[in-house]
């Protein structure tokens, strides 16, 4: 099975290439964009399977497909909600929610491996989904006694779980207790400017004062104005953790 990516999130991609490639399917190609897969799907022998993301950074990835004929079956990888692309769960092969789980992987390609696709919607699905662009959190709202405290992103150095609560902290040292768990935060915030690296931390990019080298090939980090000492880098998101500060 010959496979390729579209996904413009490169953290993303990589680490999806990196799960496929644990099962053994091969991942050719990675393309970010609409422009690039156009020219690529026009210049090379089409694959099996698509992984496709809806929203990339220069369109809806469906304009690809008003370019280029479409041969692949696809699976959408996709931040947008289940119930959005719930009635064309069966045009498809299958779609994943960010970020993506693994069991949930294997079982798209056990479906992929028991269907082929002909065709599919993609008009009907590009005017379902061209006017929701990708959007991410730009401000939270949190209760402080019996007023409701308002934060840009921009003031949020890292977010984190403790005691069965989830908290964002600021810049200026404070914390403040929110109402929805980090895996929902996650798919919330936008992946250039914050990283989950570890099941108790979302950081802030700006927020990293210094990183250095841990135990176990972990990363410690130095977050401004927080006072825990162990913000620790997990080891199997160190690499996507390294990529994702290059990118």
């Amino acid at each position: 099975m010959k496979a390729i990516i579209i996904e413009d999130e490169k953290p993303s991609a990589r680490r999806l290439q990196r799960m496929l490639s644990e099962i053994g399917v091969e991942v050719g190609t990675v393309l970010h964009s609409v422009n690039e897969s156009i020219a690529w799907l026009l210049e090379h022998p089409h694959p099996d399977l698509i992984f496709l993301d809806i929203q990339l950074s220069d369109g809806i990835s469906f304009e690809i497909f008003e370019e280029v004929p479409l041969k692949s079956a696809i699976i959408f990888t996709t931040a947008y909600d289940q119930y959005a692309l719930k009635a064309f769960k069966l045009n498809s092969v299958d779609y994943l929610l960010k970020p993506i789980d693994e069991d949930e992987l294997s079982q798209a390609l056990s479906k992929f491996k028991q269907q082929r696709l002909a065709d599919l919607p993609i008009t009907e699905l590009k005017n379902m989904l061209v006017h929701q662009q990708k959007s991410y959190k730009k401000r939270f709202v949190t209760k402080v006694g019996q007023h409701l405290k308002m934060f840009p992103i921009e003031e949020i150095s890292c977010f984190y779980s403790e005691n069965k609560g989830t908290y964002l902290h600021t810049f200026e040292g404070r914390n403040y207790l929110l109402d929805q768990p980090l895996e929902k935060l996650e798919g919330e915030l936008n992946p250039n400017i914050f990283f989950r690296i570890s099941r108790k931390y979302i950081i802030q990019i700006k927020a990293i004062e210094d990183m250095i080298n841990y135990s176990n090939s972990r990363l410690q980090l130095k977050i401004t104005n927080l006072k825990d000492n162990e913000v620790i880098v997990s080891r199997e998101r160190v690499k996507d953790f390294k990529d994702w500060l290059a990118q």
